[in-house]
């Protein structure tokens, strides 16, 4: 035990040689400093650790030089989880707003916080329904989207974070799952990874482009299609199809390749696509890819009077 530790706030901790590579916080002592209530001074310091051996362990924090700390000093720690990435760290609000960029032809409005959307050339649930994923701030906000909705669409959709105020709100009005169908997952991946688990996708034959500024369509014949956005250093991707009679034959891998490439070539370092919970193939395949779900995301709707 080092000079100044005081048995009453050592070794209550589940650190180890078995924490080495792992994300953790320690809480220590400072050697011959005084705390405001006249004990022991403490400091906390969350980074890597990279040793454990001889009586002490390195911590490397994200800045400055590793950390050499005394093991007989260290008052509490443990594991944390790994700092989640850049793009994960964007609300699902910023991340769906990145997303309006698959809709060249949509109509926006705000409402507040909320975001009323409309396109004019397709029924597509994400371009005609109001994104309302946190707090509006609009005393009639409700209103306003039944409203909104009236002319354009005859029936009003909402987009809310499952189990939310907001769905909590547009149950209250009697408003159901629209259609039944599970909760959608947004997913996100890195460029670079999805890039090299793709290779050897692509087709001997480069699929046909169809470039529209931020907006492009990749083809392989009549059997395979997809379609993607790019916008602030994010490619998403939507409407992957391929028909029924050439499934099986790698087409949905080699139109994603095409697809991401477009985007990487413009700057695009974060990866993202919607997929439905329920759809347990498609997960699996992206899952593969490298994507994983940023968060979850249900449509609700009046129920239907027929």
């Amino acid at each position: 035990m080092s000079e100044s530790a005081d048995p009453q706030y050592v070794n209550q901790h589940g650190l180890g040689p078995h924490v080495v590579g792992q994300r953790v916080v320690v809480r220590r002592i400072l050697r011959g400093e005084t705390g405001p209530t006249g004990g022991p001074a403490f400091t906390d310091l969350l980074g890597v650790c990279t040793a454990w051996s001889d009586g002490s362990c390195v911590v490397q924090p994200v800045d400055g030089p590793p950390v050499v700390i005394a093991t007989a000093d260290i008052v509490s720690g443990k594991p944390v989880p790994p700092r989640p990435s850049t793009r994960h760290r964007v609300s699902p609000q910023g991340a769906q707003l990145r997303a309006l960029a698959l809709w060249p032809d949509l109509d926006t409005e705000p409402l507040g916080d909320w975001v009323l959307r409309h396109s004019p050339t397709s029924t597509a649930r994400r371009a005609n329904s109001v994104l309302a994923l946190g707090p509006s701030g609009v005393t009639d906000a409700y209103d306003r989207v039944v409203d909104f909705y009236a002319p354009r669409t005859g029936r009003p959709i909402a987009a809310v974070l499952p189990d939310s105020d907001e769905d909590a709100m547009f149950r209250g009005h009697g408003w159901v799952a629209e259609s039944g169908d599970a909760d959608t997952l947004f997913q996100l991946a890195s460029v670079a990874q999805v890039a090299r688990r793709l290779r050897g996708s692509r087709q001997a034959r480069p699929p046909v482009l169809d470039e529209q500024g931020d907006l492009v369509t990749v083809r392989i014949g009549e059997r395979a299609s997809g379609v993607a956005a790019y916008a602030d250093d994010w490619v998403g991707f939507r409407g992957i199809h391929v028909d029924p009679a050439h499934r099986r034959q790698g087409l949905a891998l080699a139109v994603m390749a095409a697809l991401l490439d477009w985007g990487a070539e413009r700057g695009a370092t974060t990866a993202y696509l919607q997929v439905l919970g329920d759809n347990a193939p498609a997960l699996a395949l992206y899952e593969r890819l490298g994507f994983t779900t940023h968060h979850p995301y249900r449509y609700l709707a009046p129920p239907r009077s027929d």
